[in-house]
């Protein structure tokens, strides 16, 4: 079955529907037979909840801490309520783990005595809630973190906010622990946005139709990154499987100045022969091996 997981981030709240609508569209039109929209809590649009879920499209956004919500959670029983462990995946580790290196950040925080947050667990839980804009009830999935107030070696307080999730997923097919994991991550668009915001306020030019023809560029050169690290399908034995998911995932996640100065910008000699070309590189260095399984993917499916 295909699948899409649609993240959209409009510049207007209003015109967020709008956006998710249009998003349905074009993947319903691609082919896609499941789709599944996740935002953050300015996109919780409950006035849609019913319509998208008659739709059989599935959803989960955060959603703000009202009271009536950490008034709900607060009346929870305690064995309601599960510890959420965070595994960080194997995939991501490198093959030669570095030595933990000092946290010197976390020691001046202390030598001056500001105050500190540390995180000192987490548990999830869950509820039905149904929506003042909804005709129907959902999934709430609600997350309580354990946190230690500090002051230099003095302990101040602890504190427990409540973090929200409300979703229409069938529990047998979707955890609580998923929803939450599945709406943290969003596709990573806080970098995308993060990245474009960086090339438009940098942008050489004077008038807001050639800044949007900037956007435009720079936003075509962003996915053309994130869409060469997509098409890398890892292949051989189980430890050539797992470097190349590690070298996909970083590729993804890389900054696009990081990309363009490691991967682009190799020095290289161009030489013509009868009816070709010759890339000669000139250096050899950690990046040529990224840049070579790119080629070697994107060229695969372009030959089939």
């Amino acid at each position: 079955m295909r699948r899409a997981a649609t993240d959209v981030h409009p510049r207007c709240h209003e015109h967020a529907a709008i956006y998710f609508d249009l998003a349905i569209e074009r993947c319903r039109q691609a082919g896609f037979r499941k789709i599944v929209l996740r935002g953050d809590t300015d996109f919780a649009l409950t006035e849609n909840f019913d319509r998208w879920d008659d739709d059989s499209i599935e959803f989960f956004f955060g959603i703000d801490a009202m009271p009536n919500l950490v008034k709900l959670a607060e009346e929870l029983e305690e064995s309601a309520w599960k510890p959420l462990k965070r595994r960080r995946s194997d995939l991501l580790q490198p093959s030669k783990p570095r030595r933990k290196r000092p946290n010197h950040k976390e020691r001046i925080v202390v030598e001056n005595e500001y105050q500190n947050k540390l995180l000192v667990g987490e548990s999830i839980a869950e509820f039905e809630y149904r929506p003042g804009k909804c005709n129907r009830s959902y999934r709430v999935v609600v997350l309580r973190k354990q946190v230690s107030v500090t002051r230099g070696q003095q302990k101040l307080f602890d504190d427990t906010p409540y973090f929200f999730y409300i979703s229409n997923a069938n529990p047998r097919r979707k955890s609580s622990a998923a929803i939450v994991f599945g709406a943290n991550q969003r596709c990573d668009q806080e970098n995308n946005i993060s990245q474009l915001k960086e090339c438009a306020l940098a942008a050489p030019l004077n008038d807001l139709v050639s800044n949007w023809a900037y956007m435009v560029i720079a936003s075509l050169a962003w996915n053309l990154k994130v869409w060469s690290g997509l098409m890398i399908k890892p292949t051989g034995n189980a430890e050539q499987t797992k470097e190349q998911e590690s070298i996909k995932r970083q590729i993804v996640r890389m900054d696009f100045k990081a990309f363009r100065d490691r991967l682009m910008m190799a020095p290289a000699q161009i030489i013509r022969r009868d009816g070709s070309l010759v890339y000669r590189l000139l250096s050899c260095r950690p990046s040529v091996d990224l840049l070579m399984l790119i080629d070697a993917n994107v060229r695969r499916p372009l030959r089939t």
